[in-house]
């Protein structure tokens, strides 16, 4: 869990944000506060901490102060700030110093916990690159635009920071644009900025699921689109090393219409399973590529789908599932090609629908469930496909029922499993006791960490021996494994031959 620290002189503040928020359901746990901030200072001196929710008014040291003072301890520090104000000075100060957000008094609760939400987001996602870039102006623009593009902003709120981080609103029109890099590059994003500087028109930020969002500020429909098309090709063509993914949504009317074209550009991305070959997705000519069909997704009800799935019901999900393709079966005049469609689309929902439970996407389940309708020649290996995900996307949910700290220590794991892994390690890195960690992790996974830790290298390995032809040491380093014997050792402990054996039999 990340640490968090509050400021502010009025007890019953600190109080009220004890009992406020359910810290630990956001992943995150209280180590301490202070009635002001030279208080503060001095613990935040003793105190490893992630996150500084603080008043700006407070004797001693005010909360400006306090955030300049403590990031010289802290760098990485995160700081929410609380205040009386509603003063544009302050915010324009605190922007400066790199807060993640400006809260007004009485606090709204649920404004802070959508605010501590996309902090902790940030905090799990971040890679070293970010935290030194995190305190900067674009930061608090990520922020601001991903809170009005998921509705959680108040539009007097937004529209005063829009107009102090030089977002343009004055046209009629907005459309979004989504640009997916196979991997997280800081460079990409910087290049894109400055070849976009000319376009005033043009925003740019990175969203919390670490897309680059374009949005384009257009008078008129047809005319602005064509031209943000041309943009985009442009961008494609110089981004083709990268296999950059490229999506656009709706065009909304400004200022209810932009939460829709962010939600229709963001879904776009997933029909790139279907048409790989496509470089720019626009989500309202998706229907071109649809052959005109006799029936379209509507004749499901995803609704009722997705209160099965929160539910984990998969019974009354496979019930459904059967029901409705024996429906569809009978519907005239339909094709193989629609039933193929619908069955695509069911697949982008199940795997929308896990992430926004989760947070997280499983890309290799979901990638072979679109395999296999693509490979289908029979309407029974289509819902036999489908079936399948549904299972794998309650069994998803199920497992959900381990600790937040063991489900990051496992993403860690995926994510690093190359480098020197120890539960020492990882303990100072999630602020939690080693041996604790260590009978929490047999406790819920029922192996040690080091038995885990081998079995997951030495499956890494297997797939790199039958996919690569590096050398064993190569792959043996590449894994994790800086001694060879000792790779060797794992390797037959879990597999029963050599990996060199093994090699041979493929």
């Amino acid at each position: 869990m990340f640490r968090v620290f509050l400021a502010d002189d009025e007890p019953f503040i600190i109080e009220g944000l004890y009992d406020i928020i359910d810290w630990a359901e956001v992943g995150l746990e209280i180590v301490g506060h202070a009635s002001n901030g030279q208080k503060a200072l001095d613990a935040l001196q003793e105190t490893s901490v992630d996150i500084l929710v603080t008043d700006i008014s407070m004797p001693i040291m005010n909360g400006l102060d306090l955030i300049r003072h403590a990031r010289s301890i802290h760098p990485e520090l995160k700081v929410i700030v609380l205040s009386g104000f509603d003063e544009f000075s302050y915010l324009k100060e605190g922007m400066q110093l790199g807060i993640e957000n400006y809260l007004l008094k009485p606090i709204n609760i649920q404004e802070l916990k959508a605010s501590l939400q996309n902090t902790v987001q940030k905090l799990n996602t971040m890679n070293e690159t970010q935290l030194v870039q995190a305190y900067s102006k674009q930061i608090l623009k990520d922020n601001t635009l991903h809170r009005w593009l998921t509705q959680q902003i108040a539009p007097l709120e937004f529209y005063e920071r829009a107009e102090l981080l030089g977002i343009n609103l004055a046209s009629a029109y907005m459309v979004a644009a989504v640009l997916r890099m196979p991997v997280d590059a800081d460079k990409d994003i910087e290049f894109i900025t400055g070849r976009l500087d000319a376009y005033e028109w043009v925003t740019v930020f990175r969203d919390m699921d670490g897309d680059i969002l374009l949005l384009a500020s257009i008078d008129h429909m047809e005319e602005g689109k064509k031209e943000l098309m041309s943009l985009l090709h442009q961008l494609s063509t110089a981004l083709q090393y990268q296999s950059v993914r490229i999506s656009i949504g709706t065009v909304g009317h400004l200022p209810d219409g932009v939460a829709q074209s962010y939600e229709t550009a963001k879904k776009a991305q997933e029909y790139f399973w279907i048409y790989p070959e496509l470089p720019v997705i626009d989500y309202q000519e998706l229907a071109m590529h649809q052959d005109n069909p006799k029936v379209d997704f509507s004749i499901i009800d995803w609704p009722a789908y997705a209160k099965l799935i929160i539910a984990k019901d998969i019974e009354n999900l496979r019930a459904c599932i059967r029901s409705d393709f024996k429906r569809i079966q009978a519907v005239p005049g339909i094709t193989p090609r629609d039933f193929q469609n619908i069955a695509f689309e069911m697949v982008i929902h199940f795997k929308l629908e896990i992430k926004a439970i989760r947070h997280t996407e499983e890309l290799e389940a979901y990638h072979l469930a679109f395999d296999r309708i693509r490979e289908a020649v029979a309407l029974e290996e289509l819902e036999a496909a489908i079936l399948e995900i549904a299972e794998t996307t309650i069994g998803f949910l199920i497992s959900d029922v381990r600790s937040p700290i063991v489900q990051q220590v496992l993403k860690y794991v995926q994510q690093s499993y190359a480098e020197e892994l120890s539960l020492k390690m990882l303990g100072a890195y999630y602020h939690i006791h080693p041996v604790y960690l260590g009978q929490l992790f047999h406790k819920e996974i029922n192996e040690t960490f080091t038995e885990y830790m081998n079995r997951f290298r030495v499956e890494k390995a297997k797939d790199l021996l039958k996919t690569t032809h590096a050398k064993v040491h190569q792959i043996a380093k590449e894994v994790g494994y800086s001694e060879l014997g000792y790779f060797y050792k794992q390797f037959k402990k879990y597999v029963g031959i050599s990996p060199t054996d093994y090699r041979g039999l493929l």
